[in-house]
């Protein structure tokens, strides 16, 4: 089973896809790793990620091994990482090339150890409309800005990160223009996602509301 759980920085996809991969034994890619990658690559090199060129080689050679080597640096899920993520991810070129990457994953995924998995839960901003169009089950959540920069910005604090909030609240806000507006693959929900708006839902109610459409599919398959 496909599972891809899409929407905008700091709505809960990651949190959700990581309960429900250990619940149901999914292989979990968080697929905006790969644009994490290429942006880290280019700030660890000194590239300005204005360079659209620039960020094309690198992402032609991106191996999944050198992205698990970059996601062990600190500024892999920094706001620092989510920023040139962001600017990367609108470049069509770096899309296409880093795309073929993530589809192969749904045809034999596995776990981070390397065994196979019956399945794999995506999490990502277009992996129901572009990555996996065929997936089984295809959700979006998303929330206010506000409250997405007050989790991030949360989160930041408790890594010991000196940021305002103020200035989480701008980033969240210019990475959804750029995600809404890019030409390759703007963040949209999938014609047929379902919609979960986690601005006053818990991860319990959400994991709960999502589990019940997960059970119901796999009932289906069983008959």
């Amino acid at each position: 089973m496909i599972i891809t759980i899409d929407g905008p920085a700091a709505a809960g996809k990651g949190t959700l896809a990581a309960k429900l991969s250990a619940k149901y034994k999914y292989a979990y890619f968080d697929t905006g790793m790969v644009y994490r990658a290429v942006g880290l690559e280019m700030y660890l090199r000194n590239l300005d990620t204005a360079d659209e060129k620039a960020a094309l080689k690198i992402a032609e050679t991106l191996t999944f091994e050198k992205m698990m080597e970059l996601s062990a640096h600190p500024d892999f899920r920094s706001q620092i990482g989510g920023r040139n993520a962001s600017i990367v991810s609108a470049y069509p070129d770096v899309r296409a090339a880093l795309l073929k990457m993530q589809q192969d994953f749904s045809e034999n995924p596995v776990f981070a150890d390397g065994t196979p998995a019956q399945g794999a839960i995506y999490d990502g901003r277009d992996t129901g409309t572009v990555v996996c169009p065929e997936a089984d089950i295809k959700l979006f959540i998303t929330a206010s800005s506000e409250v997405r920069a007050e989790r991030r910005y949360k989160e930041f604090v408790a890594k010991g990160m000196d940021v305002a909030y103020e200035e989480v609240l701008a980033d969240v806000k210019a990475r959804d223009e750029r995600d809404a507006n890019r030409s390759a693959a703007p963040m949209k929900p999938a014609e047929d996602a379902v919609v979960f708006d986690t601005s006053t839902l818990n991860i319990e109610e959400v994991f709960a509301k999502a589990c019940e459409i997960i059970d119901a599919e796999i009932d289906k398959e069983k008959r």
